[in-house]
Parts: C-alpha cells; sequence; structure tokens
C-alpha cells in the first residue's frame, strides 16, 4: 500500500511539475506586450491560455500512460528475479539431493568392490595353490624325462653297425628290441641304401664320363674332314669360276673372227670335255653337298647327345651331393636335438625362478594398487566434496549479488522518484506564483 501511494504522490508531483514548467514558458513571453495593448488583445490571451491548458493536460495524460508502462516493467522484472531465486532454491535443493545420492551411490560401489577384492583374493589363493601342485608335478615328470634322455643320449653314440649285427637285428621282432637298437636299425638301412645309390651313381657316371670322350673323338674326326671337303669344295669352285671366264673368253673370239670355222674340231673337242668335267664337278659337288648335309647332321645328333649326357651328369651329381647333404643334416639334427634338450632344461630353470619372481612381483603390485585405489577414491571424494561446495558458495554468492542488485535498483528508483517530486512541488509554486501573477496583470 506504501508502494502504490509513493507512486500515485509521485504522478502528481510530476504532472504539477509539467504544466507549471509549460505555463511559465508560455506566459513569460506575452509580458511585454501588456502594457501597450491589454483591451486589445484580450480575448486573444485567453484563447490561448485555453489551447496551452488543453496542450499541458494532453501532455500530463502521456506521461501517465508512460509512467504506468514503466511501473508494469519494473513489476515484470521483480515476479522474473523472484521466479529467478526459486528455480536458483530449487538448483540449490537438487544438487543437495544428488550429492546425497553419489555419497550413497559411493558407499554402495565401495562395499562392492571390496567384496570383489575379497573374492578375487580368495580366487588366486586357490589358483596359487593349483599352480604349486602343478609344479611339484611338473618337476617330478621333468626329472623322468632328464633321466631318460641322458640314458638315451648315452645309448645314441655309437650308432653304426655291420652287416651281421643287422641281420641279427632285423631278424628280432620290434618289441624285444631297445631304443638305441631300433634307431641304430633304420639309420643302418637308410645308409645303406643311400650307399648303393651313390656307388651306382659313380659306375654310371664313369660310363657316361667314357661315352662323353668317345663322342668327343668321334666329333674332332668328323670336323676334320668336314673341313678337308669343305677346303676341296672351295678349290672346285674357283676351278668352275675360271672354267666359266674361259669360257667366256672363246665365245668372244668367235664373234670376232672366223674362229668357228678354223677351229671347229678343236672347240668342239675343248667343249666336250669341258663339259664332261663340268658333269663331273656337278656331280662331285652334288656327292659333297650330300655327305655335308649328313654330317651337319649328325654334328647336330651328336650335339644333342651330348647335351643330354651332360644334363644327366649333372642331375647325377646333385642327387650325390642331396644324398651327402642329407646325411651330413641327419647328424647335424640329432646333435641340434641333445642341444635343444639341454636348453629345455635350462629354460625350465629359468621359468621356475621367473614364476618366483613374478609371485612376488605380483604380491608387491597387487599391495601398491590397493593403495593406490584407496588414494585415488579418497581424492575423487575429496573433489565431489569441493566441488558441491563450490556450487552451493556460487550459488549463494549469485543470490546475493541479485538481491542487492535489486535492492540497488530499487534505492535508486526511491531516490529518483524523491528527487523528481521535489523537482515538481518547486515547478508547481513557481507555476502558482506565476498564474497569480498573470491573474494580477
Amino acid at each position: 500500500m506504501s508502494h502504490k501511494s509513493s507512486k500515485e504522490i509521485r504522478r502528481v508531483n510530476i504532472s504539477s511539475s509539467l504544466e507549471s514548467e509549460d505555463i511559465s514558458l508560455e506566459t513569460t513571453i506575452p509580458t511585454d506586450d501588456v502594457s501597450s495593448s491589454e483591451e486589445r488583445e484580450g480575448t486573444v490571451k485567453i484563447t490561448k491560455q485555453l489551447i496551452e491548458r488543453k496542450e499541458l493536460l494532453h501532455n500530463f495524460q502521456l506521461l501517465k500512460i508512460e509512467l504506468s508502462q514503466k511501473n508494469l516493467m519494473i513489476d515484470n522484472l521483480k515476479v522474473e528475479y523472484l521466479t529467478k531465486i526459486e528455480e536458483l532454491e530449487e538448483k540449490l535443493n537438487d544438487a543437495i539431493h544428488q550429492k546425497q545420492l553419489l555419497s550413497l551411490r559411493l558407499d554402495s560401489q565401495l562395499a562392492l568392490q571390496q567384496e570383489d577384492a575379497r573374492k578375487h583374493q580368495a580366487l588366486m589363493k586357490q589358483e596359487m595353490e593349483t599352480i604349486l601342485l602343478r609344479q611339484k608335478q611338473l618337476e617330478e615328470t621333468n626329472h623322468q624325462l632328464r633321466e631318460r634322455a641322458g640314458d638315451i643320449r648315452r645309448s645314441l653314440r655309437d650308432l653304426e653297425l655291420t652287416d651281421d649285427c643287422y641281420e641279427k637285428l632285423k631278424s628280432l621282432p620290434e618289441d624285444q628290441l631297445s631304443i638305441p637298437e631300433y634307431v641304430s636299425i633304420r639309420f643302418y638301412e637308410v645308409v645303406h641304401s643311400l650307399r648303393k645309390e651313390l656307388s651306382d651313381l659313380q659306375m654310371k657316371k664313369e660310363s657316361l664320363t667314357e661315352e662323353l670322350n668317345g663322342y668327343k673323338s668321334q666329333l674332332k674326326c668328323l670336323t676334320e674332314s668336314y673341313e678337308d671337303e669343305r677346303r676341296n669344295r672351295s678349290e672346285l669352285e674357283v676351278r668352275c669360276q675360271r672354267l666359266t671366264l674361259e669360257l667366256a673368253d672363246t665365245k668372244q673370239m668367235i664373234q670376232q673372227g672366223d674362229y668357228r670355222q678354223e677351229n671347229y674340231d678343236k672347240v668342239k673337242c675343248e667343249r666336250d670335255v669341258f663339259e664332261h668335267e663340268l658333269s663331273e664337278l656337278r656331280r662331285k659337288y652334288e656327292i659333297l653337298e650330300v655327305s655335308h648335309k649328313a654330317q651337319a647332321k649328325e654334328r647336330n645328333d651328336l650335339s644333342k647327345e651330348l647335351a643330354t649326357v651332360q644334363q644327366s651328369l649333372n642331375l647325377l651329381q646333385k642327387d650325390k651331393d642331396y644324398l651327402n647333404r642329407q646325411n651330413m643334416e641327419l647328424s647335424v639334427r640329432r646333435a641340434h636335438e641333445e642341444d635343444r634338450l639341454e636348453r629345455l632344461q635350462i629354460q625350465l630353470e629359468d621359468a621356475k625362478k621367473a614364476r618366483e619372481e613374478m609371485y612376488e612381483k605380483y604380491v608387491a603390485s597387487r599391495d601398491h594398487y590397493k593403495t593406490e585405489y584407496e588414494k585415488r577414491l579418497h581424492e575423487e571424494l575429496e573433489q565431489i566434496r569441493l566441488k558441491t561446495d563450490q556450487e552451493i558458495e556460487q550459488l549463494r554468492s549469485t543470490s546475493k549479488e541479485m538481491y542487492e542488485r535489486e535492492n540497488r535498483n530499487l534505492r535508486e528508483a526511491r531516490d529518483n522518484a524523491v528527487a523528481e517530486k521535489e523537482r515538481a512541488v518547486i515547478a508547481e509554486k513557481d507555476a502558482l506564483r506565476k498564474y497569480d501573477q498573470l491573474l494580477e496583470q
């Protein structure tokens, strides 16, 4: 009620001050002309005053409307601030409720994790017990295997057998044979077959080398005969060319004179001789050509046979190398197996030591992780508590700042209203004074 009454007083003061200001502005202008024309302009002054009064009343109404709008805006701002305060209070209550829920959830999770840790520890104990039992069993089996491996290694040193020993051992059944005897029999069979193959291959190699030498000698004789025939053929070709040149010369001499009539018989005899020689030379040439083709064919066949023989010889050499290498690999494999057995024993000892070290590391890491988990959990709880305290302090500070801002705004509005009221009162007094002066005039 006091707020509404102060608003009404403020409106009345503002309206009175505006009226007094307008009257003072308008009445100060015609004071210079009153003494000269009072009767003549009396009616004009009255109409002007009425118009000015209506304008002042209109402006006053407008100011009232603006003032009411501003009051409505202030009321709306108050409602908005109150709703904001209620929302912030609701958020604060929700944050407190969430904090309680988080604390309860954290307690339940802690209980569950502790229960899980106890179960996990019990399972680990059971697993360690089973591992220890398994380790004992493996140690016993390892000891037995080491003893058996030593016996086998000692028995597998001399594996070579004679033919009589092989026949004796072969006649026995496999169930009555020991491991070294069985391995020596298998080794003898493999090595004996390889030795037989090696001897056969060596004999084949010697026979093939002899054939290769014979083929080489035949090829040398054929090449020499081929060279002789080629030389004879070249001589015959030169002779044939010479005869053709002489024939051309004789033909030219016949064209030059009566050589035909004088030396007809002589030329005919020479022609017959030359034709007979030419036919003989052609026949010899054909025979040499045929023999040359046959020798070339034989040479190609011999070269092909030589290539096949050389290839088979290379294959036999490769087979021999392969068998030697296989024999060496078997001996190397036996040595590797012995080394492997020794390395496995060393690795077993290392595995025992590593298992003990891992168990110690596991115990240490379990304690370390447990302390680290408790420390992290404590830090997270502390962070959650600090965060909730900070949020509560922020909400308090924001609500306090909002209240202070609103109080400051209201205080400033009150001071402004009081100042406007004082100005309106002063303006009203001035207007009344000027109005009285005008009435007196």
